[in-house]
């Protein structure tokens, strides 16, 4: 799989699965709209039989194969900063995004 979540995001998906007793599975998937096009979505979730997936201390990141090819090459961090905490999706294929960083075209 060529996406990736860095050591800090899969500490956050592991705490975050902790606190509501379900495994620490990030399920990324790249849904119609928002403002630029297309929009990330995250959740925690169980691997289904057709994922990519991608595991980091613990942690597994998956993907289902049509947001994989929107998302090749992606790595998925977890931020913290004055605007509040959240995951973050660099993604080399998105030729243009949002101010918010949850969206963007292709």
């Amino acid at each position: 799989m060529s996406v990736t979540l860095t050591q800090s995001a899969a500490r956050r998906v592991a705490a975050i699965a902790d606190r509501q007793g379900k495994p620490a599975v990030l399920r990324l998937a790249v849904d119609g709209g928002g403002c630029a096009g297309f929009s990330y979505k995250f959740e925690l979730g169980e691997i289904a039989e057709d994922d990519s997936q991608s595991d980091t201390e613990g942690a597994t990141l998956v993907v289902d194969p049509v947001s994989l090819d929107l998302l090749d090459g992606s790595v998925v961090d977890f931020v913290e900063d004055l605007g509040g905490a959240a995951f973050k999706v660099t993604n080399p294929n998105a030729q243009s995004g949002c101010g918010c960083g949850s969206s963007f075209s292709i």
